[in-house]
């Protein structure tokens, strides 16, 4: 499911909203999590997940096409944990 497709489904849930207010909000939230990830802030919303970032070690990888040994810095990643309530619901 991309973006548009939820922005589809909250709108047939939620019929009493213009579709454009129900865009606005996902574009919203969205930005507020990537923003709240770029300060390493952690965003749990009860339920659901909690989006955190974590921190990858410095490493010597491998270029594929000539198999020579590179450099590769340290950096960080999005990581998301489901809630157990998602877990269980799943399976």
């Amino acid at each position: 499911m991309n973006k548009s497709d939820l922005t589809s489904k909250i709108f047939k849930n939620l019929s009493f909203l213009k579709k454009q207010d129900v865009d606005e909000a996902s574009t919203i939230l969205i930005e507020k999590i990537s923003s709240s990830l770029q300060e390493k802030d952690r965003v749990e919303i009860r339920g659901f997940g909690i989006f955190s970032t974590r921190k990858r070690a410095s490493r010597i990888g491998r270029n594929p096409k000539t198999g020579s040994a590179i450099s590769v810095h340290s950096k960080f990643y999005p990581y998301f944990r489901s809630a157990k309530a998602l877990k269980l619901e799943l399976n």
